[in-house]
Formats: structure tokens, sequence, C-alpha cells
């Protein structure tokens, strides 16, 4: 408005005006406007849904790069920033002070990563459990005795607004890296406690290099006991505690931010993120051989064949569920677990992406193998139609996590925006409470499904390739 009045004015100004002034004048009518425009937020990016039935509301904002979060209980979510941070957001409102602060390296994708809660009885949290009474698990980047950089998860005691009593759970390296750690959690619904690294840049058999390194923890989904750390008794690979394959789920896996079940047949799902080519979308059944770095993407169309696969004991591949050719750098996969947004909502599968800000949704088919994909039936996203089919929401910015809230709707958490946002029914209310709504079940129908990721060129192993192909950088991200 000041820009303005200066310029309807100077032709007014008396003759005793100086000409400087009539220059800066000038000057700030041109120039000002044109820095506006370049400050101004774009408003082409704020977040939408496609489904006219929905909308999408800031929940919770001022966060430092985000990388993931959880429900305490039905007023409490814990929020975990890159730089170490633990924040706790209560009853819609960010709590000033971090509840933790963790040092951290934060090199590329090292940070606070990845998340899980456990209440007293041995369950994952969730609606109407007392937060007071949870164990936290943590994990991070963390420089270990005598210099040596580590990924590590940590159980925490929660009382009240405290984490307290660390102890050491799951030991996993993080050289040479610094991409590539993973870092997801979560507690399965056999109640171990699960998580996933990525490749950290090895060549060895968990890469599916014959000849390469014994097993060394990497790129791997780890399932092991939430008290002591110890590997889950009935593990798919080795049943020996002193065979470091005792400890895993699944291996081949280049890198990944994404990690869930299927709350119905409970199988576990995880996305994966490919080099300048094909990222994925697993089912992962117990022995699950995701075949990095010999194939990604379609065995078909690799050039490869199973018999090039380390193969251990009880192990097995299967292709992909759905590929993007072109990577969009996938993040987060979350079912959600609630009919809150509408009975075709429910049980079905949310992803995001880090390169594009974008929300996609999929529909499970009966037996809930796989989705339902009318328009892909190679299951390779490959040209921007397919892409654009598979969009359900835009403008979020890198997803960093995926959470269905104990009000029944959709939290995404935006690590560069440092934003929850919540996709709740167009019809209802603003609220800053996470149960709001929960018995308001809408009838709202989606057209659509998902989502991918973004690395660069691919890395050569022994490489201490710095390439942020995910710039999630979490992680996320």
């Amino acid at each position: 408005m000041k820009v303005t009045i200066v310029c309807r004015h100077i032709g007014r100004t008396s003759k005793t005006t100086i000409i400087s002034f009539k220059v800066a004048a000038v000057l700030t009518c041109l120039i000002f406007p044109l820095l506006q425009l370049q400050y101004e937020p774009n408003i082409g990016l704020a977040q939408s849904v496609n489904d006219p039935n929905l909308r999408v509301e800031s929940f919770v904002e001022g966060l430092s790069s985000p990388t993931s979060m959880t429900f305490l209980d039905n007023e409490n979510i814990l929020v975990l920033e890159k730089e170490g941070q633990v924040r706790l957001v209560s009853n819609g409102e960010l709590v000033p002070e971090p509840i933790l602060q963790i040092p951290v390296d934060t090199d590329s994708e090292r940070g606070l990563l990845g998340i899980a809660v456990m209440n007293g009885s041995g369950t994952s949290s969730g609606p109407g459990q007392n937060a007071s009474a949870q164990t936290v698990f943590l994990y991070y980047t963390e420089l270990g005795e005598g210099g040596d950089l580590r990924n590590r998860v940590y159980k925490y005691s929660l009382d009240g607004q405290t984490l307290g009593n660390p102890t050491l759970l799951v030991d996993l390296p993080a050289i040479p890296g610094p991409n590539h750690n993973g870092g997801k959690l979560m507690i399965g619904p056999d109640n171990y406690l699960y998580g996933v690294i990525g490749d950290l840049n090895h060549d060895g058999k968990l890469q599916n290099f014959p000849g390469g390194p014994d097993p060394d923890d990497t790129g791997i989904i780890f399932r092991v006991n939430p008290n002591d750390g110890t590997p889950a008794p009935d593990n798919p690979l080795s049943t020996d505690p002193n065979n470091p394959l005792s400890k895993y789920y699944a291996y081949g896996i280049r890198n990944s931010f994404g990690l869930t079940f299927d709350p119905v047949t409970k199988n576990v799902w995880d996305t994966e993120n490919g080099p300048a080519s094909n990222d994925e979308i697993n089912l992962v059944k117990p022995g699950f051989n995701s075949g990095w770095q010999t194939i990604m993407g379609p065995i078909s169309a690799s050039g490869s064949t199973e018999d090039e696969l380390v193969r251990f004991p009880g192990s097995h591949y299967a292709d992909p569920l759905l590929t993007w050719l072109d990577p969009i750098a996938v993040t987060d996969i979350e079912f959600l677990e609630s009919s809150s947004l509408g009975e075709s909502y429910s049980n079905n599968v949310f992803v995001g992406d880090n390169n594009n800000g974008n929300l996609y949704y999929f529909r499970m088919n009966p037996d809930r193998s796989a989705f339902v994909l009318d328009n892909l039936p190679d299951l390779v996203v490959d040209n921007e139609d397919e892409q654009s089919s598979l969009i359900f929401g835009d403008g979020f910015g890198p997803i960093a996590d995926l959470e269905t809230g104990p009000d029944g709707y959709l939290y995404v958490l935006s690590h560069d925006d440092g934003i929850i946002y919540r996709i709740v029914p167009s019809s209802s209310a603003l609220s800053s409470s996470p149960t709001a709504g929960a018995d308001e079940p809408t009838s709202t129908m989606s057209p659509i499904e998902e989502q991918g990721q973004d690395d660069q060129a691919e890395e050569d192993s022994t490489n201490d390739d710095n390439e942020n192909e995910n710039e999630n950088d979490n992680e996320n991200n």
C-alpha cells in the first residue's frame, strides 16, 4: 500500500522536491513490486487433495527439518527433528522447548531419523493409551567411543514430558555413507521392533555380491526383541543368535524411508529408493531379498535372473508391486486404519514423496496382495499421464512421515515446511485436537494412487558418494 501511495502522488510533488527523491520513488515503484512477486508465497503450491469431500489444514507449525512422528495417545505427538531434537506436540500445540536434545551427526542423510512407541502392555501405541507408561525407541547417528560413527537404536522410558534411562538395543554401522542410513522404526503386529537401514554404499553379500564381504548389518530390515534387542527367535534366515543373519527379516535393500504393516493381513510393506531409476513399493514377506544391487524394478527389465542373487537359506526374491522408472524419492507409506475420511479409504494406502511434494493413494485388491492399478498393467510408472493418474494430493513439500491419527484423519509431516498437515472432511470444523471428529465418518470417494523418489546418479559403492538423492535428508525425506 505504501508503494502505491508513493506512485500515485509522484506527479503532485512540489517543484522544490529534490530530483533524487523523484528518482528514488520511481525506482521504488518499479522495483519493489518485482521483489514482492519474487518473495510472495506461490499460491499454486498450496496443499490440496483431489477429493472435493476432503481438505487440508495446517495442524502444527514451527518444526525444524522434521523426520518422523508418532502418536503417544489421543492428545500427544512426538516429532523428531534431524538435528537431534525430540519435540512434543500436546493438544495441537508445539511445546516450546525440546523434551530431549541428542548430539547426532547430521551429514547428508544422517541424524535423528526414526521413532516407535510401545505401551506398558507391550503393544504399539494408539488411542486411549497412557503416555506415562510407554517406552520410546529412537534411531539416530551418533559418534561412539573412540570416534566410531554408528547408527543406533536406543530405548527410553517416558515419564510425563521426560525421556530418560537410555538403553542401547541395536548397534549398526554408519560408514561410509553418509547417505542410505534408512532409519524408520515400527512395533510390528507381533510386538517385535522392526527397523530399516540402507546399504551405506557397501558392496557385500547383503547387496547381492556373491564374492563380497559377509553380512554386516547394511541394506536390511531387522526384527528384534524390544526389551533387550536380541533377535526374534523365529526370524527367517537363521535361528542361531550368534549368526548375524538371525536379526534380519529382509535384505538386498538399497535405502528406505517407509516401513509399515497391513492392519488386516499383518504383512510388512516398505518403500525403496532406486538410484537413477526404479523407486519401489514392496510387499515384504519373511526372508525377502529385494534384489539390490543386481535388480531394481521388475526382474524382467533388469537383464538379470534370480540365480545371480545371493540366496541365504530361507530367503526369496519378489518383484515390487509398483515401480517408478523416474525416481520421485518415494518416502513413507501408511495404511489408513480408519473410515473417518470415508469408507472408501479405510485400510487402503497412502504414500509420500520427496521430489514433488505429492501424496499418492492406492486401493488394495480383494486379497490384499497388490494394488488395484487398472491403468498400469505392467506396474511401472514410465510417463507423465501414468504419474498424474496416481497423485492424490500435492503442495506438501518433501513428505517425511504419514500417520493415522486417533481421530482417524491422515497426518502428513513436511520436512522442508516444518509443518504437520492434517487431511480432514471438508465439512469438519477447524480444531487443534487430534481426537476431534473421530466419530464423524463422511462418505467420500477417492480417485487415485501413488508416488516416487529423488535419487541422483547411481553411486559407486566404493565411492563415498555424497549424493543426497532423496533429499528428504532424513532420512526424509
